[in-house]
Formats: C-alpha cells, sequence, structure tokens
C-alpha cells in the first residue's frame, strides 16, 4: 500500500513539474500563493483577537487558513457562522 501511494505521489510531482516548467510560469505563483497565504492568517488572526465575533476563535491551522486562501473574506464569514452554528 506504501508503494502505491508513493508511486502516486512521485507521479503527481513529476507532473507538476512539467506543467510547471512546459508553460513557462517560473515561480512567480509561489509569490502569488505567499501572498494569498499571509493575507489569510492575517484576516483570521484579526478576527479572532479583535473581537468582531463576541466569543468565537477560529484556530490558525491548515485547513481553516486553506478554506480563506481558496474563498477569501467571505471564507472567514463561513468559519465563523460554522463556529457559532455547529459548536455553539
Amino acid at each position: 500500500m506504501k508503494l502505491i501511494v508513493m508511486g502516486v505521489l512521485c507521479i503527481s510531482l513529476m507532473l507538476l513539474v512539467y506543467v510547471v516548467f512546459r508553460r513557462k510560469l517560473g515561480f512567480g505563483w509561489l509569490t502569488v500563493f505567499g501572498a494569498h497565504l499571509a493575507l489569510s492568517a492575517l484576516a483570521i488572526y484579526v478576527v479572532n483577537y479583535t473581537g468582531i465575533a463576541a466569543e468565537t476563535y477560529i484556530p490558525l491551522n491548515p485547513m481553516t487558513i486553506g478554506t480563506v486562501m481558496v474563498l477569501g473574506l467571505p471564507g472567514v464569514a463561513l468559519l465563523v457562522g460554522l463556529k457559532i452554528t455547529l459548536l455553539g
């Protein structure tokens, strides 16, 4: 099983490297990714420590930061809504 997973990961890595260098994407996408990552973490930090949503704490972990990276500021609202609705 580990061999199959390792094979899939190696093939995925080779295809990713192929796409990056074949389409001449370069490393500019890393800058955009890093900026989105930092701004997502900052948005969650602002919600946690300003008290915008009373008694609500959203943990800074890869899942929450990834949600905010993909959805933007509505992702923060989604996480706050889920926290209030599901976890009280």
